[in-house]
């Protein structure tokens, strides 16, 4: 059975391809069209959106994780390619751990897996503290207030995570 929807998946795919590149042949206007609003890592974004859907079609949701992956990767080159801030690859790195954790999160939801999903959580905000540290650390950090903004954010999860600890122990003991 999920060979069958594989294919058919895969049939769908191509046909929507193969239907594109008719319609930019047969619509020039068409493909300047696109390149205006598809810039290339918004086709790696696509990417990893389609292999969501094929992973949801063929009955895999852990495919989510890759195809999260993927679209964070063209989420980061987009906003490279669109800015040239190439050297915000210094702190961006802090994000895979995040993307592998959206995908986790997607694919505990698409399964009604508690437990997935809150490791997913879990790898989302350690991402983010690791991205709020590194890029302050590399001067890619201006938007919540320079330093102390990010000072205040890191103090404050700081706090929650040791009461959250705390009160966590204190009602197993």
């Amino acid at each position: 059975m999920k060979r069958d929807r594989g294919q058919l998946a895969m049939g769908l795919i191509l046909i929507l391809v193969g239907a594109w590149f008719v319609a930019v042949n047969q619509v020039p206007g068409l493909q300047d069209w696109a390149n205006q609003y598809l810039q290339w890592p918004l086709n790696i974004v696509a990417i990893g959106a389609a292999l969501l859907v094929v992973g949801l079609l063929v009955g895999a949701p852990g495919m989510a994780v890759p195809a999260a992956i993927v679209a964070g990767v063209g989420g980061i080159l987009y906003y490279q390619n669109t800015t040239g801030d190439w050297s915000s690859w210094s702190y961006l790195w802090t994000l895979f751990p995040g993307f592998a954790g959206v995908g986790s999160l997607l694919h505990g939801l698409f399964t009604w897996n508690g437990r997935r999903a809150r490791e997913g959580m879990n790898a989302v905000a350690v991402s983010a503290v690791l991205f709020l540290i590194f890029a302050s650390i590399f001067g890619g950090l201006e938007i919540l207030g320079g330093s102390y903004g990010v000072a205040a954010l890191l103090v404050i999860i700081g706090l929650w995570l040791v009461a959250n600890g705390l009160f966590r122990r204190g009602g197993q003991s």
